[in-house]
C-alpha cells in the first residue's frame, strides 16, 4: 500500500487563433476568416471507491492534459483539448507541495474537482475586423495551461480504527471480526501497513482499519505506527486494544495513557474521539474481568474483555461498536 505521492499536473495550452483571408474572386483583399483556437484540456481528480492505494502515482509523476488545436481558415475553430480525469481512492487529500495548503479532499465515490483549468483558445483575425480595419492581421496566441506540483495523501475511510501497542492482537481481532486475513505472527510489528476488514451483522456493516502498532514517541516518528496515524483521523470511533495477559490495572492504565498522549501529540482531535478500551487475551487470564473493572474506574471509561483467539466477548464487542458508530452518526 502506498498512501503518499508527489506528482506534477499540467493542463493543456489553448490553441492559437488563425490569420487567414478568403481567396474568392471579386472579394477585395479576400476578407478575414481566421478561426479561434480551441481551449486546452483541464485536469480534474475523481474519487473512486474501487481504488485503495496511490501506487500508480509513485510510478507515474507527470500528468498532462491535451492541448487545444490552432484555428483554421474559413472560420474554423480549433478542436478543444480533451480533459484529463485522474482517478484517486476515496479519502485522498490533495495539497500544494510547496505550501502544504489543502486544495481538495475527496471523500465520496464519484466526487470530481477541477484543479487545473485548460488554457483559453486565442482569437483568430476574423474577430478583429471593423469598419476601419477591413483586413486585420492581428491574432491572439493561446493561453498557457496551469502547472501544479501536488502532494497526495490517502486517509482511509473506516468506521472504527483499531489502535494499540505492537503485538496486542489487533490483526487477530480483525481476522476474527471480519473476513480480512492479515499476517499474524508472534512478534512485534507484524503489521507493516493498515489493513481493512468489514463486519456484517444483518443489514449493518462496519469498516474496521487495523493500524500498525504504536509505541511511545510515535508522534515524533518512532516505530512504524506514526506513518499511518493519519488513517484514523477520519474514523469516528477508536478501538484501543490492550494486551491483558499480564500486568496490574495500574500498569495497563499506563499503557493506555501512553497511547493517548501520542494521539494528542499527533492531532488533538484524535484524542477527543470516542474510544472503546478492550483488554485482549482473557482466555489466558481468568481474573481479567476484575482487572477490567478496576481499570474502568481508573480511566473513567468503559472497558471490555475479549479473546481474539477463542472468540470470547466478540458478540458484545460488535454490538458495542455498532452502537458507538451509530451514536456518532446521529
Amino acid at each position: 500500500m502506498r498512501d503518499e505521492a508527489e506528482i506534477l499536473i499540467r493542463s493543456g495550452n489553448g490553441g492559437a487563433g488563425a490569420c487567414s483571408f478568403r481567396r474568392e474572386k471579386y472579394i477585395p483583399e479576400g476578407g478575414p476568416d481566421g478561426g479561434d483556437g480551441g481551449r486546452g484540456g483541464a485536469v480534474a481528480f475523481v474519487a473512486d471507491q474501487h481504488m485503495n492505494t496511490l501506487l500508480v502515482f509513485v510510478r507515474k509523476h507527470r500528468w498532462q492534459a491535451e492541448h487545444g488545436q490552432a484555428g483554421g481558415g474559413d472560420h474554423c475553430s480549433g478542436r478543444a483539448g480533451a480533459d484529463l480525469d485522474i482517478r484517486v481512492p476515496c479519502g485522498t487529500v490533495i495539497r500544494l507541495k510547496d505550501t502544504g495548503e489543502i486544495i481538495a479532499d475527496l471523500t465520496e465515490h464519484g466526487q470530481r474537482v477541477v484543479l487545473a483549468a485548460g488554457g483559453r483558445g486565442g482569437k483568430g483575425n476574423a474577430r478583429y475586423k471593423s469598419s476601419v480595419n477591413q483586413t486585420p492581421t492581428k491574432t491572439q496566441p493561446g493561453e498557457q495551461g496551469t502547472t501544479l506540483d501536488l502532494k497526495l495523501e490517502l486517509k482511509l475511510i473506516a468506521d472504527v480504527g483499531i489502535i494499540g501497542f505492537p503485538n496486542a492482537g489487533k490483526s487477530t481481532l480483525l481476522s476474527r471480526l471480519s473476513m480480512a486475513r492479515p499476517k499474524i505472527a508472534p512478534y512485534p510489528f507484524t503489521t507493516l501497513e493498515p489493513q481493512l476488514g468489514v463486519i456484517e451483522r444483518g443489514d449493518r456493516t462496519l469498516v474496521l482499519a487495523d493500524i500498525p502498532g504504536l509505541i511511545e514517541g510515535a508522534a515524533e516518528g518512532k516505530g512504524l505506527g506514526h506513518q499511518f496515524l493519519r488513517h484514523v483521523e477520519r474514523c469516528p470511533v477508536l478501538l484501543h486494544l490492550v494486551d491483558g495477559s499480564e500486568g496490574t490495572a495500574a500498569q495497563l492504565e499506563k499503557r493506555v495513557r501512553t497511547i493517548d498522549r501520542e494521539l494528542e501529540r499527533f492531532a488533538p482531535d484524535l484524542a477527543a474521539k470516542p474510544q472503546i478500551v478492550v483488554l485482549n487475551k482473557v482466555d489466558t487470564r481468568p481474573a481479567l474481568g476484575k482487572v477490567a473493572t478496576t481499570l474502568a474506574k481508573r480511566l473513567g471509561r468503559e472497558v471490555l474483555c475479549i479473546s481474539g483467539v477463542s472468540g470470547q466477548g466478540m458478540d458484545q464487542l460488535t454490538t458495542r461498536l455498532i452502537t458507538a458508530v451509530d451514536g456518532d452518526r446521529e
